[in-house]
């Protein structure tokens, strides 16, 4: 079996923001009634994390859980443990409609770093960056790909894109990040 790599291993800039691919990032798509306590307690036995409202993401122990739609989360954990995850989050949900998949390998994740990470962000989509804080998740698109982003923290943006185009997402946060491109 080959090692897992990440799209671009790691690759990063340094502008007036820090852009940085996060390198192996688990991932896993559940789909079904996110209303339904077993979903709930499916999600908290395997991330610790309890259930996010919508447009928002919540951390636990072992992983944090987005909401990307009516009826689909977005578990974020450590890339070993994926597999061993859906396993368990499987298991957990019984028969419970519902689908869970590794969605590890075909995403990229990169993290902006700095003041001004919601600046570099918002110059690349049309969502308002100004009213993110952290723990809200949008899900919408950079330039003309399909992503989401989350705020770690005040100073640390998180967004997730397709594997397929990760160089051009790199690509495009690098230029937004440029020194001397700073809004004022």
């Amino acid at each position: 079996m080959s090692n897992a790599v990440s799209a671009l291993q790691s690759a990063s800039f340094d502008g007036y923001c820090k852009v940085e691919e996060a390198g192996l990032v688990g991932m896993i798509t559940l789909r079904g009634d996110l209303t339904s306590k077993g979903v709930a307690k499916a999600v908290k036995a395997v991330t610790g994390a309890a259930m996010p409202g919508q447009g928002e993401v919540t951390e636990g122990a072992k992983g944090r859980v987005g909401w990307m739609s009516p009826d689909e989360l977005l578990l974020i954990v450590d890339h070993a443990d994926a597999p061993a995850i859906v396993e368990a989050a499987t298991t957990s949900l019984g028969d419970e409609h519902s689908l869970v998949v590794n969605v590890s390998d075909a995403r990229a994740v990169y993290r902006v770093k700095g003041a001004a990470c919601r600046e570099v962000i918002a110059k690349l989509t049309p969502a308002d960056t100004s009213v993110m804080q952290p723990g809200m998740l949008r899900r919408t698109r950079i330039a003309q790909i399909p992503a989401a982003f989350y705020l770690e923290d005040d100073e640390t943006a998180v967004l997730v894109c397709f594997r397929s185009v990760a160089q051009y997402a790199f690509d495009l946060l690098k230029d937004a990040a440029q020194p001397g491109g700073e809004v004022f």
